[in-house]
């Protein structure tokens, strides 16, 4: 699937409360990765939710490097 075909989401960073938009591939289904935030560089940590029957994404949880998602 090509970036520019997959879906985006508007997400605040849990340190700085930053707003900005990150893409998410839902073809990985569930999953949980850490992208730094692109104002103040902290770790944050994404949790996705994706259906197992429609592929589409259910939840997206945005949390601190250290918080249990």
């Amino acid at each position: 699937m090509h970036e520019e075909q997959l879906p985006a989401r508007t997400v605040h960073c849990p340190y700085c409360d930053t707003r900005f938009s990150m893409v998410v591939d839902p073809s990985q289904g569930s999953h949980e990765s850490w992208e730094d935030c692109p104002q103040c560089c902290a770790p944050i940590h994404f949790k996705v939710e994706v259906s197992p029957l429609s592929g589409d994404i259910e939840s997206l949880v945005v949390g601190a490097d250290d918080d249990v998602i």
